[in-house]
C-alpha cells in the first residue's frame, strides 16, 4: 500500500473523492477481462481534467513509482494488470468530456474516458458517423480503444481505431505534454506521434485528448443470415466473398457449440442443428446494397449455405446482431475460466485456419466456442475450462500454443485486437524478430529511462 504522505499528496492534488486506497478498492483494480493472475496496486487515482492528469504522471515519475494508466479495464491480455504491488493505477474514467463535434469539418474531439456506444450515439445525433464498434463499447474507452488499437463488427469496410485518429495529445513519463497530429485531414509536422501512441497499451505516454475522424452514415444497408452445414463451408464462402470484390460492412462467423448457447441465452431463434452461420450486412447507397446483397447471396449459395435469411424488419437485425455480440458473455457463463484468443489471418487464409482450430481442439480434448469477424479474418477462438483443474489447462495451453504457430505459418498474426500485454509476449518474437524486440526496448528506455509505463507491458523495458 502507498505511503499515507504520498495518499495525502493525491488527495490535495485530486480530492479525497477521487483517491483510492481501501482494500476492496485495490482489489477492483488488481485484475483485467485477462485469464492473468490479479496484482494488487498500491494505490488507484482518478484525475478529472489534463492538468490533474499531467500532475499525477510527474507526481509517479518524481517518486520513482511505476504507472498503468486504466480506462474500464475490458481488455484481454493484461495491459491494465498493475506491474508490482508498488504500482498505482491511474484512471482515465473522471476524464469524459466530449469536447467538440465538427460537422462542417467532420471530427470530433473527446477526452479519453469518453464511452465508445456513448461517443458514437452523440455523433449520430449530428448525422455523422463514428464506424469502430469493439464488442465492449458499451463500457470501454476512447482511450483504451486507442492504446489498444481496438476492432470491431465493421472492421472490414471501416477499418479499425487507427484508422480515425486524427492527432492525440498525451503526457510523456516526465508528465510533459507532447501534442501530435491536427484537425485537418492532411499534416506532416513532425513524426507521426499518435501512430506511435496507437496499440502502444499505456507504455509509451497518457493520453489526455484525441481528435477523432468523422464521416457520414451510409443511407442503406441490408443484412443476411446464412447457414451451413458445416465450419468449412461457411469458411469458403467467407473466402470466396472477399474473391468477388464485394466488402460488407460486417461479415461474421459463429460455430454450432456458440450458436446452441448463445439461443438458449438470447432466445433469438438462431438455427441450432446448423454446422455455422454467417450473419452478413452491406451498407451505402441504395442502388450499391441492391448489388452487393445480391452479390454476397449468390457467392453464398454458390458456397453450400443450405439457407439464406433477410430479417424482415429493423427489430429483428437487431436481434441478429445482438445475438452475436453477446457470443462472448454467453460462453463465459459456461465453464469457470474463459480463455478467449484473437488469432487472425489474411481472409483467403480463414478456411485452413477454421480447419486447424476444430483438428487441434480434438487433438488436445478441450471445448472450444469459435465466433468472430470472418471477414477480416480475425477469428476468436474461445477455450472453456476450469483453470483449477491443472491437467485441463495445460492442455488448453498446449492448444492455444500449437493454434498460434498455425496462424503464424499461415501469415497471420497472433492478435488481430486484443492486444500483446503480458498475456502474449512470449509469443512476440516468434512473428516479428529478436531485431524487432530490441528495436522496441531501445525506443522505450529512451522514453521512459526510468521504466514506468507498464513496465512489463508489451516488450518489456
Amino acid at each position: 500500500m502507498a505511503s499515507q504522505g504520498l495518499i495525502s499528496d493525491f488527495e490535495q492534488m485530486l480530492g479525497k473523492e477521487n483517491v483510492f486506497s481501501s482494500e476492496a478498492d485495490l482489489q477492483s483494480y488488481s485484475y483485467d477481462s485477462a485469464v492473468l493472475e490479479p496484482v494488487i496496486p498500491s494505490l488507484v487515482v482518478r484525475p478529472t481534467n489534463s492538468e490533474q492528469l499531467a500532475a499525477a504522471v510527474t507526481k509517479l515519475y518524481e517518486n520513482g513509482i511505476p504507472m498503468t494508466v486504466r480506462g474500464s479495464g475490458t481488455n484481454l491480455s493484461g495491459g491494465t494488470i498493475p506491474d508490482k504491488s508498488e504500482t498505482v493505477v491511474i484512471l482515465t474514467t473522471g476524464l469524459t468530456r466530449i469536447l467538440e463535434i465538427n460537422s462542417n469539418d467532420l471530427y470530433a474531439v473527446v477526452e479519453p474516458g469518453v464511452i465508445t456506444a456513448q461517443f458514437a450515439q452523440e455523433v449520430a445525433k449530428s448525422n455523422l458517423f463514428y464506424p469502430p464498434d469493439p464488442g465492449s463499447q458499451a463500457v470501454s474507452t476512447i482511450g483504451g480503444n486507442i492504446a489498444e488499437n481496438a476492432g470491431g463488427l465493421r472492421g472490414l469496410k471501416y477499418g479499425v481505431t487507427k484508422d480515425y485518429v486524427m492527432g492525440l495529445e498525451f503526457f510523456d513519463a516526465t508528465g510533459a505534454l507532447v501534442k501530435t497530429g491536427s484537425r485537418t485531414v492532411k499534416c506532416v509536422t513532425g513524426y507521426n506521434l499518435a501512430g506511435m501512441m496507437i496499440q502502444s497499451e499505456g507504455t509509451l505516454g497518457v493520453i489526455s485528448q484525441a481528435i477523432l475522424k468523422l464521416v457520414p452514415p451510409p443511407k442503406a444497408s441490408r443484412a443476411l443470415m446464412a447457414v451451413f452445414d458445416n465450419i468449412q463451408n461457411a469458411a469458403e464462402a467467407v473466402a470466396g466473398i472477399i474473391a468477388a470484390h464485394v466488402l460488407p460492412c460486417t461479415l461474421e462467423f459463429l460455430d454450432n457449440n456458440t450458436i446452441v448457447r448463445v439461443d438458449d441465452f438470447t432466445h433469438a431463434g438462431l438455427p441450432r442443428e446448423a454446422g455455422a452461420i454467417l450473419l452478413i450486412e452491406v451498407d451505402g447507397h441504395p442502388a450499391q446494397v441492391e448489388d452487393d446483397a445480391a452479390a454476397v447471396e449468390k457467392v453464398l449459395k454458390e458456397n453450400k449455405a443450405t439457407a439464406v435469411h433477410i430479417p424482415k424488419d429493423a427489430a429483428e437485425k437487431f436481434k441478429l446482431w445482438e445475438a452475436r455480440r453477446m457470443a462472448l458473455p454467453v460462453l463465459a457463463r459456461c465453464r469457470p475460466t474463459t480463455v478467449l484468443e484473437d488469432a487472425t489471418v489474411p481472409r483467403s487464409q480463414i478456411p485452413a485456419m477454421m480447419k486447424a482450430v476444430n483438428e487441434i481442439a480434438a487433438k488436445y480434448k478441450v471445448e472450444v466456442g469459435t465466433f468472430g469477424h470472418a471477414g477480416d479474418g480475425n477469428l476468436h477462438p474461445t477455450f472453456l475450462c476450469d483453470k483449477r483443474d491443472k491437467e485441463e489447462y495445460h492442455r488448453v495451453e498446449l492448444a492455444i500454443d500449437e493454434m498460434f504457430d498455425v496462424a503464424i505459418n499461415l501469415q497471420g498474426t497472433l492478435s488481430g485486437e486484443h492486444g500483446i500485454g503480458t498475456a502474449k509476449s512470449k509469443w512476440m518474437e516468434k512473428e516479428t524478430s529478436r531485431g524487432t524486440i530490441l528495436f522496441s526496448q531501445r525506443l522505450r528506455r529512451a522514453l521512459d529511462p526510468k521504466g514506468l509505463l507498464n513496465p512489463s507491458k508489451l516488450v518489456g523495458i
